[in-house]
């Protein structure tokens, strides 16, 4: 009886994969060309990050903040050339007939400080709104003493608005803001990124952006009851704040629905490089846009978290003056990203339904 012997040849095949192949399998698999420009993406927005925010904040310094001076003819005419010859043009002066003007001019928001001075006497007052900027008025309160002392003479400082009890150094408007921009960008972002949820098609973005609507009425009413009746921060503006945050919310929201639509996952990146790495440096919260840089004073009023900031504040401190703007802008974001992202989907979906074809 002949006796058949059976070699297993192990040299090839799935039996021969060793824990160092398969570890370089995974690797391979994980650390995708694909995922290394994302993480490179990451990295970028990282140092965006830190380069806008030190650049923004790492050296405030005055230029051309508005400033009334109320005087007799003469005395005004100089004092106003004086101010304006500052060296580096911390001020911007400008001749105001009586100090009720020069009030008026301060809670309407056209100048931020004003200078009285007493002819007859060698005490001037400063008028200042800190409501409107903390920062901003000390920076005003320091030059007018500067030039004070010059000329031997004393200065007094009225805060005719300040920030109210519960808003502490008047960032509660900065606050909001910026909480009302991350909840749209990021409901948009999840959204997008959700199981099911990618828009494939028209239908599906109109539904995202009908939920992420009611979800901007929802964020808008929440965070008007936390900074009125919850906290006392921002007392007796519910029904504006709540209108107002709807629409921060959804402008936030529809820029970021149209960003995925047109770039996928890196229109995430894109938004939040929009609304925090330049958006929130240049909000004119921390420091009033005459206090930043000319980069970031620029391109703050024309941003979400910098109109949102300005639209909040002016109309809890300021009777809604100079909220115009603001709203438009930010009225512009909803409206350009409900748009965009319509006809992005649109533009996918015919792209989708032509392929076959072209195939074919």
């Amino acid at each position: 009886m002949a006796t058949t012997t059976t070699s297993t040849d192990t040299s090839d095949g799935p039996a021969s994969t060793t824990p160092r192949s398969r570890f370089g399998a995974e690797l391979r698999d994980a650390v995708s060309a694909r995922t290394i420009l994302l993480v490179v993406a990451v990295l970028a927005v990282q140092m965006g990050f830190v380069l806008s925010y030190i650049g923004a904040f790492h050296a405030p310094k005055p230029h051309h903040i508005p400033v009334a001076v109320v005087a007799p003819a003469p005395v005004s005419d100089a004092f106003v050339a004086q101010l304006n010859r500052l060296p580096d043009e911390p001020v911007l002066a400008r001749g105001t007939p009586g100090e009720q003007q020069a009030r008026a001019l301060i809670l309407d928001r056209s100048v931020e400080a004003a200078i009285v001075v007493d002819a007859g006497g060698t005490t001037d007052t400063l008028l200042v709104a800190s409501a409107g900027g903390v920062a901003v008025s000390t920076a005003a309160q320091q030059i007018a003493q500067a030039v004070e002392a010059q000329q031997h003479r004393q200065l007094r400082v009225v805060d005719i608005r300040p920030p109210d009890a519960g808003d502490g150094r008047g960032m509660s408007s900065f606050y909001l803001a910026l909480g009302w921009i991350v909840g749209g960008y990021l409901a948009a972002a999840i959204l997008g990124m959700a199981a099911g949820a990618r828009p494939a098609n028209v239908h599906r973005t109109v539904i995202r952006l009908g939920v992420l609507a009611l979800y901007a009425v929802g964020s808008g009413l929440g965070g008007a009851v936390i900074v009125g009746p919850v906290m006392n921060a921002l007392p007796g503006h519910f029904g504006a704040l709540w209108l107002l945050g709807s629409l921060v919310v959804f402008a936030a929201a529809a820029t970021t629905v149209a960003l995925q639509n047109l770039m996928g996952i890196i229109g995430v990146g894109v938004a939040v490089t929009l609304f925090v790495v330049l958006g929130n440096p240049s909000a004119g919260g921390a420091y009033p846009y005459s206090l930043l840089p000319p980069f970031w004073s620029s391109i703050g009023p024309w941003l979400p978290p910098g109109a949102a900031t300005t639209a909040v504040r002016n109309t809890v401190y300021f009777a809604g003056h100079a909220v115009a703007h603001s709203v438009w802008v930010l009225a512009g974001y909803a409206v350009v990203g409900t748009v965009a992202a319509l006809v992005a989907s649109r533009g996918k979906a015919l792209v989708s339904s032509a392929a076959p074809q072209s195939q074919a």
